[in-house]
């Protein structure tokens, strides 16, 4: 691809990916401000990397033809439904249904829920049905089963360590240790493989644009460690609507630090994974895992788990030191050292 392509691409990615997120924090202020529930806008964000993806390539590589058309066209499409669904659920906020107990379900969080299970199958249907070259020329082949699946299974026992070393610190082991004696714990841990299948794409459209398209760019530009550091901190900026307006009330400035915490550490291991085995699903599998085991080992298992947080900054010198020691020494692993040497 020439240069100048390149570049019109990149800023197409920057536009979407960036752009909608940050006009989309706008309308996150402005339902904040008046109590609205924001539930629907992190799960939309997710779709937007991916989205510019494939809005990029189509704009550059018209006459490609490996180019997943059905995929993309797919994809921006629910995209733009998610994003429609999370614009719509800010003016229309009250339309709900009451559940269990009168738990009251936005009505619009519950069609986006429905709507990401519905395309996660169209999804597969759609990628099967896809020629294999057109699939593998635009990073969507599963490559490398064995040396994906120990870094997935890999990931699962860091994350499981990383939370003992937290426990252990903040006197939680108790709690923890009950969890482990409930059989819907471990019934949770075992439907985590369908539940993947089922709600994958919201995972997919960040990693397909991190991993997939973002990191080769910056790793070219800044090396192979310096590209992946600063990916990590671009995409730890990315999240701040979701900081500032979803994931805390009370300490916003402290989210912003833990989530570059949590993007540069985790984004060194999905890096090193990614570049491992060449393989854009197991960075997906990893990014779902890290989402989804956090509801199962804190015992709560609502939408809303991640929401209005607190966080001290005592809590973050902790999690610099746990994340830093378990998944930052991947940055000097052999698959740093020789993609640099090559």
């Amino acid at each position: 691809m020439e240069k100048t392509e390149k570049d019109k691409g990149l800023w197409i990615y920057i536009a979407v990916a960036y752009g909608v997120t940050f006009l989309m924090g706008l309308l996150m202020w402005y339902g904040d401000r008046k109590n609205i529930d924001l539930g629907i806008f992190p799960n939309a964000q997710m779709f937007y990397p991916a989205a510019g993806v494939m809005a990029a390539v189509l704009c550059t590589r018209k006459k490609d033809p490996l180019i997943p058309r059905g995929f993309y066209v797919f994809f921006i499409c629910v995209t733009v439904v998610m994003a429609v669904l999370a614009v719509i659920s800010i003016f229309y906020p009250y339309a709900g249904i009451s559940v269990v107990n009168g738990y009251f379900v936005p009505i619009w969080l519950l069609a986006s829920q429905l709507l990401m299970i519905g395309a996660s199958i169209a999804g597969w249907v759609i990628l099967l049905a896809t020629k294999k070259e057109k699939r593998r020329a635009y990073g969507l082949c599963w490559n490398h089963t064995a040396l994906s699946l120990f870094c997935i299974f890999l990931f699962f026992a860091l994350y499981i360590l990383r939370t003992v070393i937290a426990v252990s610190g903040s006197g939680e082991w108790a709690a923890l240790w009950d969890l482990t004696k409930k059989p819907y714990t471990w019934l949770q841990l075992m439907v985590l493989p369908v539940n993947f299948l089922l709600v994958y794409t919201a995972f997919f459209g960040e990693e397909y644009g991190w991993r997939y398209y973002l990191q080769p760019l910056l790793q070219q530009r800044f090396g192979m460690r310096g590209g992946v550091l600063l990916l990590s901190v671009v995409w730890g900026i990315w999240h701040l609507p979701v900081d500032l307006f979803y994931y805390t009330q009370d300490s916003q400035l402290p989210m912003i630090v833990a989530q570059q915490i949590t993007c540069i550490t985790l984004g060194i291991f999905f890096a090193y994974a990614y570049m491992k085995t060449n393989n854009i699903w197991v960075a997906v599998a990893l990014h779902f895992l890290n989402n989804n085991l956090i509801p199962i080992l804190s015992g709560n298992y609502t939408s809303g788990v991640l929401e209005n947080q607190t966080v001290t900054w005592n809590e973050l010198l902790a999690a610099l030191g746990v994340n830093g020691l378990i998944f930052g020494g991947f940055l000097f692993t052999k698959p740093f050292r020789r993609a640099a040497q090559e």
